[in-house]
This record gives C-alpha cells, structure tokens and sequence, in this order.
C-alpha cells in the first residue's frame, strides 16, 4: 500500500506532486524550501533552512518517522559558501544520527529568493 500526504499546514506543491510517499516503512520526502505557508521568504540562508527542516520534520511525522529514520539527505544550495551557516543546523535536527548526504550547489530554485531546498528518504523499522 502507498501513503501520498500533502500536508495542508506547510507550502503547498507548485507542481504535480505530494510532500511525502510511505510504502513499506520507506519514507521520501519531496523538496522543501524556506517558504512560510503565508508565502514570505527570509532573505537569511540560515532561517530559510530552518522553515524547511520544520516541514521536513511536519512531513517525516505524518508519514510515521523521526529524524533518527532518515537515511539519505540531498541540499541544495544557490551558494555552496553558505554550508558552513547550515551544518550547526543540521546537527541539531539529526544529532548523532548521521543520514548519508549530498550537497549541491545549484544556479536556482523554483524562486529566485529561495536559497535551499532539503530532500530526504527514510526508513521506518
């Protein structure tokens, strides 16, 4: 059986797709940015990753996993330089449950203000 969750609290896909897909304990959650739900954008890298790991954490819930499920990570950055502001972060929302990890930088998002974009899987046993 497959879960598809679009979560109504968090920004709503742009696209043709959901937050979150469950099948089997596996987790994926599609690309999350630094938009709140009211549109606004932080010009700061650091916060706009915080709006996306909250919903990252928002989406793992729904789906029946935790930080300590994930097993893969890929960011996306519109400026690499700005890793070194965002790994306190992401310390803090994985801890010692280090996930395997791609960092990207890319010329742009969906909008040219959004500065990151967290995609992950993970694995609920």
């Amino acid at each position: 059986m497959i879960k598809r969750i679009t979560i109504p609290d968090i920004l709503q896909p742009v696209s043709h797709y959901c937050h979150v897909v469950e099948a089997r304990g596996i987790i994926w959650i599609s690309g999350l940015v630094g938009m709140k739900h009211d549109g606004t954008i932080p010009d700061n890298t650091v916060e706009q990753f915080e709006i996306a790991m909250d919903d990252f954490n928002t989406c793992l819930i729904a789906a029946g996993g935790k930080f300590s499920h994930v097993t893969k990570v890929r960011v996306f950055l519109t400026d690499i330089n700005d890793r070194s502001l965002i790994n306190p972060k992401r310390i803090k929302y994985f801890g010692e449950h280090k996930p395997a990890s791609t960092l990207v930088e890319v010329s742009g998002l969906v909008d040219p203000r959004m500065k990151v974009e967290i995609e992950a899987e993970a694995v609920v046993c």
